[in-house]
């Protein structure tokens, strides 16, 4: 925020009244929910969590010398601050926060891009912010603050001289990416696809479509939708008064310029690829060149090991159409045995055992050496891949213990699972047994 603005100008964003400070003041430079990270210039805001309440805590962001805190009402009553500290009182923090990261955006009148889908949202973030990097002072969504908390800190992170906002937007259900792209205003919205996701949350794909395509509602009247060209799903949510760009084969982007280089060669991604390619060249950027993406942690990392072993580390989540595009990658990509360990992919509702199974079907189907299996539900996948090098595991501790002896020099190794298996502990467990080798990476 760069202190661009007073504290009564910052009250007025958030919709609060000062109870203390001088409203002359200039603004704070950057904002943390966490009263922790308070410190000189740093404005706290006390949200209201499932197990703690962060209004309680903003007496000690003041004793650690914050600018100013931002709390309910029932909180700021109770506060003593410091002569030079600010106190906002507001009905809901959560709400101000939100409305505040909308202003922010309108001052810094930059470019906003929106991503959102199924899966790959991350990396067509990532592809989007490299593309971008070379001529354009870019801020991008930090690993996955893409929700309701997390987008409204990356835009307020934002200095005053940023030139484009890529975002990522996250859903857990409906009226969630409606109140994302409110905030954002996006100028650019991109649906990277749509599949069978939160689907004990949602029920359909259809729904998970509706939902997705709250973003296409959202959008401006000269914004530009960006999505697929094959997905069928989102026709009935296109707005024939913006412009839409469909990527994809059959779309106005159906393949890469030969002036782009990507290190990267697996066919999800280089459609990822597609689709940050019409975002970017919709704010008229050409992009060329070697583009340097850094992946966000735990979404598809290769690491290098000894032994010539290669740890496909995408182990952040997972659902179907994501864990069927990297055992793709996987069978394409491995040059001695392929290892797929994989956990359980969890919120898919009442067919969560038959999609496992499917996916035991298809791990069979393209040829990989060994199946390792990691939890109740991924047990499915097992018999529909059958042999001797079919391994059931309970767990990820389990699983970190046992596989560093599976393993074979040549090997590359797919790591993926939904979060809450915890299969990074494999990763580490094989990092441990194997050093990585000179140089890391694959």
């Amino acid at each position: 925020m760069n202190g661009r603005w007073t504290a009564a100008t910052l009250a007025q964003a958030a919709g609060g009244r000062i109870v203390a400070g001088d409203r002359s003041a200039p603004g704070p430079s950057s904002v943390a929910i966490d009263s922790r990270l308070a410190a000189p210039a740093v404005l706290f805001i006390g949200l209201a969590g499932s197990q703690h309440d962060g209004g309680s805590f903003a007496d000690a962001a003041l004793e650690a010398g914050a600018w100013g805190v931002i709390v309910a009402e029932d909180h700021a009553a109770g506060l003593a601050p410091t002569a030079s500290a600010v106190v906002i009182a507001v009905a809901d923090p959560l709400r101000a926060l939100a409305d505040l990261a909308q202003a922010w955006r309108r001052e810094l009148g930059c470019a906003v891009i929106a991503v959102t889908g199924s899966t790959g949202k991350t990396s067509t973030k990532d592809l989007i912010a490299g593309m971008l990097a070379p001529s354009r002072r870019t801020v991008a969504t930090f690993e996955n603050l893409n929700t309701e908390i997390g987008l409204p800190l990356t835009i307020l992170s934002a200095p005053a001289d940023t030139e484009v906002l890529v975002l990522e937007m996250a859903m857990r259900g409906e009226g969630q990416i409606a109140e994302l792209t409110r905030i954002a205003e996006p100028d650019v919205g991109v649906i990277v696809n749509v599949g069978p996701v939160h689907l004990a949350l949602l029920g359909t794909v259809e729904a998970v479509a509706r939902a997705k395509a709250e973003l296409i509602a959202g959008l401006g009247a000269d914004a530009v939708a960006v999505v697929p060209a094959d997905e069928a799903l989102l026709e009935p949510h296109i707005r024939s008064e913006i412009r839409t760009v469909r990527f994809g084969p059959g779309g106005e982007v159906e393949s890469l310029p030969q002036a782009l280089e990507l290190p990267f060669a697996s066919a999800h991604m280089r459609s990822n690829a597609l689709a940050a390619l019409a975002a970017v060249r919709a704010l008229g950027v050409e992009p060329s060149g070697l583009i340097e993406v850094e992946l966000s942690q735990l979404r598809g990392q290769r690491l290098l090991l000894e032994q010539n072993v290669v740890v496909i580390n995408d182990c952040y989540n997972a659902n179907p159409m994501s864990m069927r595009a990297a055992l793709d990658d996987l069978a394409a990509s491995a040059s001695g045995r392929s290892v797929a360990v994989l956990g359980d992919m969890r919120e898919l509702g009442p067919d969560e055992r038959r999609f496992h199974a499917e996916l035991g079907a298809h791990v069979r189907e393209l040829g990989v050496d060994v199946l390792v299996t990691v939890g109740d539900l991924a047990r499915a996948a097992g018999p529909p891949f059958g042999g001797e090098n079919l391994h059931s595991l309970d767990d990820a501790a389990q699983a970190a213990a046992q596989i560093p002896a599976i393993i074979e020099a040549g090997d590359t190794l797919l790591i993926k699972g939904s979060r809450g298996v915890g299969l990074e502990v494999v990763a580490e467990a094989l990092c441990e047994a194997l050093p990585p080798a000179a140089g890391g990476g694959a």
